[in-house]
């Protein structure tokens, strides 16, 4: 299942930025603000375009302003709360003055861009995050965005699968919850 080819890089990247840059639980464990903000920043950002230049300390700081923006999001998604999500990605959609925005560069075609000319490498990735989730919001597939059902894990996943039935943010997580399964069906035997 795609959305379009730069709107699924987009909401890639915008789950990778909550992954890294916002604290909570991760396969099993605490997870913490990192400490490398930068590395973070940028591990987020390559989770949807893998060429993406290392951000600056600042960026890194904006950006993860914007994580925690975006995985209320996914939050209120997960809890049947679209309205809400819709509102928060307004709120985005409003503070960063998205804007479609046709480009040609790099030798590739025409294709959207969702942000002005003229802002901080920052706002326009906050841009492009928030209009990408909107976009899905405001399609059929809005059920695709969610938190990781597994126990002690809260990060986020965009589902791209066939059939729509992705609960996990990983296949770490998947195979956790299979684990223990398998083994709390061993000791009622």
């Amino acid at each position: 299942m795609d959305f379009n080819s730069h709107t699924d890089a987009i909401v890639r990247m915008a789950v990778g930025l909550v992954n890294e840059l916002t604290p909570g639980e991760r396969r099993g464990r605490p997870f913490q603000a990192p400490r490398d903000l930068v590395g973070a920043a940028t591990e987020g950002l390559r989770t949807g375009y893998p060429g993406q230049r290392e951000v600056t300390e600042e960026e890194a700081g904006e950006l993860a302003g914007t994580a925690a923006r975006l995985r209320a999001v996914f939050e209120a998604v997960t809890a049947g709360d679209v309205d809400t999500a819709a509102l928060r990605v307004n709120a985005l959609l409003d503070d960063t003055r998205a804007r479609p925005l046709l480009e040609r560069h790099d030798g590739e075609p025409w294709h959207l861009h969702f942000h002005g000319r003229g802002g901080t490498v920052a706002g326009d990735l906050a841009a492009s995050c928030a209009t990408g989730l909107a976009i899905v919001l405001g399609g059929d597939f809005r059920d695709r965005l969610g938190v990781c059902t597994a126990p002690h894990c809260d990060r986020v996943y965009v589902d791209v699968s066939r059939n729509g039935t992705r609960r996990f943010c990983g296949t770490a997580c998947q195979n956790r919850v299979k684990t223990a399964a398998f083994r709390a069906r061993g000791r009622t035997t």
